[in-house]
């Protein structure tokens, strides 16, 4: 059999094994932001259906010393930070953090999956403060009388997706490129 001029049939086979494997990464970059979102949402519905704003529930009496389900309005930041700012100027922030990291997202031949756990956790936000106004919040977890400010799944995302972007791009995970032959 004749091959044309040029043909590499080992090249090709691993172009098109790249070309594969940037299409599975992307498309589970977008799966996973979808879960955190879906997921975001269905828990923020089913808190705002079952409990009146400052109700709790404690889903399990042992862990009720510690954590419990309590329905938040929250006007701020992550964790009510910045309430003072207004929703107008969280809903624009949102925006533009998303239009970063789709941009990233598609501009990079990198594995984005951190980027779906932020881009997830700033569109299940963007979500209530457009269609409510504020962002609901339900995570009630504490000590005694010391309290962390209430969360939502969006948030856990986020902070996630955060704390692994850190540590990738931590020093001793970085690589060394071979010093260049003289």
């Amino acid at each position: 059999v004749r091959r044309p001029l040029g043909y590499n049939r080992r090249a090709i086979q691993t172009k098109w094994r790249s070309m594969l494997r940037r299409i599975a990464n992307q498309s589970l970059v977008y799966w996973i932001a979808a879960l955190v979102i879906l997921l975001d949402q269905y828990t923020k519905y089913l808190v705002r259906a079952s409990l009146a704003v400052g109700e709790a529930w404690a889903p399990f009496p042992w862990l009720e010393p510690y954590a419990r389900i309590l329905h938040i309005q929250n006007n701020g930041a992550a964790f009510g930070m910045f309430r003072s700012f207004g929703n107008t100027f969280f809903v624009s922030v949102s925006i533009a953090a998303i239009i970063f990291m789709s941009w990233i997202i598609v501009k990079d031949k990198e594995d984005h999956r951190i980027f779906a756990l932020l881009a997830g956790g700033a569109i299940g936000n963007l979500i209530d403060r457009l269609i409510l106004g504020y962002v609901v919040d339900f995570i009630d977890v504490f000590w005694r009388d010391h309290h962390f400010p209430a969360f939502n799944i969006a948030d856990s995302a986020i902070c996630i997706g955060v704390g692994l972007y850190v540590i990738s791009q931590a020093p001793w995970k970085r690589r060394e490129d071979p010093p260049a032959a003289s």
